[in-house]
């Protein structure tokens, strides 16, 4: 019987391969998953995350938020009892805000002028 309740899903990452599928419980947070999509990276990609944090996952068109849970991400699928969902799987690039702001600074300050009229 907690066969049968279990959801069944799948990660596509961005250059359409996929990770998994697995089945996971109904209970089971968003969080959880993208920890497990952390530890089952494939290590031949380039782009890969650093940690749960830095990645969405989205499901029917919108992003997951980490403490909704499995049940109720999912989409009612009529007739289709036993369907594999398909979550898509986008990562996040570090980008440090600091050194862009510093690099602006300092390309506008060469810019000015600074003559003195007397």
């Amino acid at each position: 019987m907690l066969e049968e309740e279990l959801v069944e899903l799948k990660f596509r990452l961005y250059d359409g391969s996929d990770i998994g599928p697995f089945r996971y419980s109904p209970a089971s947070t968003v969080a959880m998953l993208k920890e497990r999509i952390v530890a089952e990276w494939p290590k031949d990609k380039k782009i890969a995350p650093k940690g749960a944090n830095d990645i969405k996952l989205i499901n029917a068109g919108k992003i997951l938020e980490n403490s909704k849970t499995v049940g109720q991400c999912r989409v009612p699928f009529g007739d289709l009892p036993k369907a594999v969902i398909t979550m898509h799987v986008v990562v996040q690039p570090f980008i440090t805000k600091v050194k862009t702001e510093k690099k602006v600074d300092e390309a506008s300050r060469k810019n000015v002028c600074s003559c003195s009229i007397l």
